[in-house]
C-alpha cells in the first residue's frame, strides 16, 4: 500500500519503520530538514520538505495515489486539515491524531466534517489503559478481545503461585480446582515462548493468561492475587494523561493526588478537576512525595514529560513500598531495563498509538482475506495477538484442529462463537462468524488464511 504519513516526529517515525517493516511504500512530509535527514539516513522511505497541510506539498508526494494518509504532526488543527484536504485531493483513507481533550465530545462532528475515517487520541487511550490496571492492580497488561467477551492477562510468575514448577498437562490433575485458562505466551529472560504441555512455568517468568472474562477473574483469585483493591492514587504530572485518568477514576470511588510543577497548570487542573487533590510542586523531589504521602497510596503513576523522571521516581515509589506502581515510557528500547528493575506495568502513549494505526492498516491489506479485526502488541513488541473473524468460504472451517496445519510459532487461542468462549483443544474447529484470536511470535500476519492451513 502506499501511505503518506504527515510528521517525524516519534510517532511518525516509529510508524514509518513499522511499515517498512510490512513492505510499505512509505513516503514522509515534514517541513524540518534536519528531521528529515535523520529520517533519509535511517529508513528507506521518499522524505518531502514542506508543510502537509498545503496542497501542492500534498500534490507533490502523490496523495491522489494515496492508499492512507496519517497527520502526525504536533498540531491537532494541522492533522485535521491535512486530512481535509487529502481526502479532496483523492487519499482513498485518512487518520489523524486528535489529542487535546476540547474536541473529545465532539469528535464523531468533526470526523464526519472533515472526512477524517480513524481519529487517534494517545493520551484518552493510554487513561484508559491506566484505568484497567487500577482495576486489577495484580495485572501487568490487560488487553480484552471478542467485543470484551475474551480477556488476556500479563502476570510475573512467583515461587509462591501454584502453578510454578508443575508441567502445564499436569495442573488440572494437580489442581483440579483451578479454573482452565489457556496459557498463551511467556517470556523468559527476554525470549518470548508459546509453551506446550511439557513447559513448566518458573519463577520471574511473564505469563499471559486468556480466557473468558469471570473464568480469568476467578483464576486469578485461586492463585490468590485478587485481594488488592485500589483506593488512593497519586498521579505524578498533571499533562493530558492524568487529565483524562482522573476523569476516569474518580466516578470509581478512588481518590486521586495529582502532582503538577506548572502553577498556572496545576491552578486550571484544580478548576477542572473539583474532586482532584492537585499539588503545586516539584514531583521528583522525594521528600514532596513522602510529605504527600506516597507511603499511604495503593497505586503510584509516572507520567512526566521525561521517560528518565518517571523511571526514578517509579523506582523510588516501589522502595517505598507502594503496591502498585505504572510509568510511562516511549523508549522502547528502555522497557527491557526498566522490566527488569521491578516496573512491570509500563505503559506507552507512542506504542499504543502506533498499533492502533497498523491494526487500520492491517484491516485494510488482502481486501479478499480474513483480515485483521484486532491487534495488540505483546511483550514489548516481541508478539502480537490478532482477532480474526471466519469467513464461510474458507477452506478450515468445520475442520478438526487437529486436522490441519497451524503455521509455526503461533497459536490459535481462544474461539469466540455465538457469544461462548472455547479454549480450543485438537478435537475443536472453527465456524463461520466465530471469532478466533490468535498469537504470533515476532511475524507479520494479515490474513488468518496464512495461519491455518488443510
Amino acid at each position: 500500500m502506499r501511505i503518506l504519513v504527515v510528521g517525524d516526529g516519534k510517532v511518525g517515525h516509529t510508524l514509518a519503520e513499522q511499515l517498512i517493516r510490512e513492505e510499505h511504500d512509505v513516503i514522509i512530509i515534514d517541513n524540518n530538514d534536519a528531521v528529515l535527514q535523520r529520517c533519509e539516513d535511517a529508513l528507506d522511505v521518499l522524505c518531502i520538505h514542506g508543510n502537509g497541510a498545503n496542497a501542492r506539498t500534498l500534490m507533490d508526494a502523490g496523495v491522489d495515489k494515496a492508499d492512507i494518509l496519517v497527520a502526525a504532526t504536533a498540531s491537532d488543527e494541522i492533522n485535521m486539515l491535512c486530512c481535509l484536504i487529502a481526502k479532496r485531493l483523492g487519499a482513498q483513507y485518512t487518520i489523524a491524531r486528535i489529542r487535546d481533550p476540547e474536541y473529545n465530545e465532539s469528535l464523531a462532528l468533526l470526523q464526519h466534517e472533515t472526512g477524517i475515517d480513524m481519529a487517534v487520541n494517545p493520551e484518552r487511550a493510554t487513561a484508559l489503559e491506566i484505568s484497567r490496571l487500577l482495576r486489577f492492580p495484580f495485572a501487568n497488561n490487560i488487553e480484552y478481545f471478542a467485543r470484551g467477551q475474551v480477556e488476556m492477562v500479563e502476570f510475573r510468575a512467583q515461587e509462591k503461585d501454584v502453578v510454578v514448577g508443575c508441567p502445564l498437562r499436569k495442573l488440572n490433575t494437580r489442581l483440579p480446582e483451578i479454573p482452565k485458562v489457556l496459557y498463551a505466551a511467556v517470556e523468559r529472560e527476554g525470549r518470548v515462548m508459546i509453551p506446550n504441555g511439557d513447559f513448566i512455568i518458573l519463577p520471574g517468568d511473564r505469563v499471559h493468561v486468556a480466557g473468558e472474562m469471570m473464568t480469568v477473574t476467578n483464576y486469578f483469585r485461586f492463585l490468590g492475587k485478587h485481594s488488592l483493591r485500589i483506593k488512593n492514587v497519586m498521579l505524578l504530572g498533571g499533562g493530558r494523561i492524568s487529565y483524562y485518568l482522573a476523569k476516569v477514576i474518580v466516578p470509581m470511588g478512588i481518590r486521586v493526588a495529582m502532582i503538577e510543577i506548572n502553577p498556572a497548570k496545576a491552578a486550571s487542573l484544580s478548576e477542572a478537576l473539583p474532586h482532584v487533590n492537585v499539588i503545586q510542586g516539584d514531583g521528583t523531589d522525594q521528600e514532596l512525595l513522602e510529605q504527600e504521602g506516597l507511603q499511604q497510596m495503593d497505586a503510584f503513576v509516572a507520567m512526566c514529560d521525561r521517560d528518565e523522571e518517571n523511571l526514578m521516581t517509579g523506582l523510588f515509589a516501589v522502595k517505598q513500598g507502594v503496591p502498585k506502581v505504572i510509568v510511562k515510557n516511549n523508549r522502547v528500547g528502555y522497557a527491557d531495563i526498566i522490566s527488569g528493575m521491578g516496573l512491570d506495568s509500563i505503559v506507552s502513549p507512542k506504542a499504543s498509538t502506533c498499533t492502533a494505526i497498523l491494526r487500520y492498516v492491517r484491516a485494510r491489506v488482502n481486501g479478499e482475506g480474513t483480515k485483521v479485526e484486532r491487534l495488540y502488541r505483546l511483550m514489548n513488541g516481541k508478539a502480537e495477538a490478532l482477532e480474526f473473524i471466519a469467513r464461510e468460504e474458507d477452506p478450515y472451517i468445520g475442520i478438526a484442529l487437529k486436522d490441519l496445519q497451524v503455521r509455526p510459532g503461533t497459536l490459535i487461542a481462544v474461539i469466540v462463537r455465538q457469544g461462548k468462549v472455547i479454549v480450543p483443544f485438537g478435537g475443536d474447529h472453527i465456524e463461520a462468524g466465530d471469532r478466533v484470536v490468535i498469537i504470533a511470535c515476532e511475524t507479520v500476519i494479515n490474513d488468518l488464511n496464512e495461519v491455518i492451513h488443510r
